[in-house]
């Protein structure tokens, strides 16, 4: 694997985090325990994510957060709760994909990937919090839904097509961007309308 599809893979998996880190842990641990994927030599320090162990508990973190995710404002908790979970998880995630061997290298990919998943982190629960406001109780329901295809499909795309996974990861990253931007400044016209 080269520089470029080690970029794609890990800065995909690391935006991927902040929405479902624990999805995210478990079809990785999973593709490597069944042999979907073999990892190159660089990457074998990704194995502990097929230990059974591992795959238990994010097993059991995906399913806790498939069903949190559905309940209205019970989402926006549980959101809450990752907010240091999530980008630390895909911080350590696009570091052990990485696995740089110089110290400096390190940082900048565990402070880029870290970074990513607070993005989609922040634009994700900002918009969920949206959602929450909407008036039908469906939503929360698609919008969720959505979000579990949208992560298998772009978790499938990272592993078979890194190149691909990157391209579509930056343009992730600029919505996320735009997303955040766009909440922010709601946010801000409403504290004004407030005071």
């Amino acid at each position: 694997m080269g520089i470029v599809e080690l970029l794609g893979l890990a800065g995909s998996v690391s935006l991927i985090s902040g929405w479902r880190l624990y999805l995210t842990v478990f079809v990785t641990g999973l593709a490597m325990r069944l042999q979907w994927i073999s990892l190159p030599e660089n990457l074998q320090m990704l194995d502990a994510l097929a230990n059974p162990w591992v795959l238990a508990i994010s097993a059991l973190g995906a399913v806790a957060e498939f069903f949190a995710d559905k309940i209205l404002w019970l989402d926006s908790i549980w959101d809450t709760i990752h907010t240091a979970i999530r980008p630390l998880g895909g911080a350590l995630l696009a570091l052990a994909v990485v696995d740089a061997g110089d110290p400096v290298w390190q940082v900048v990919v565990f402070l880029l990937g870290g970074g990513a998943a607070l993005m989609s982190h922040s634009a994700k629960s900002g918009a969920r919090a949206l959602v929450n406001t909407s008036p039908e109780p469906v939503s929360n329901a698609v919008v969720s839904t959505g979000e579990d295809i949208a992560t298998g499909g772009l978790l499938f795309l990272a592993f078979a097509n890194p190149v691909a996974a990157l391209v579509i990861a930056a343009v992730m990253l600029i919505l996320c961007l735009i997303l955040v931007y766009k909440g922010f400044r709601l946010w801000r016209k409403m504290v004004s309308n407030g005071s």
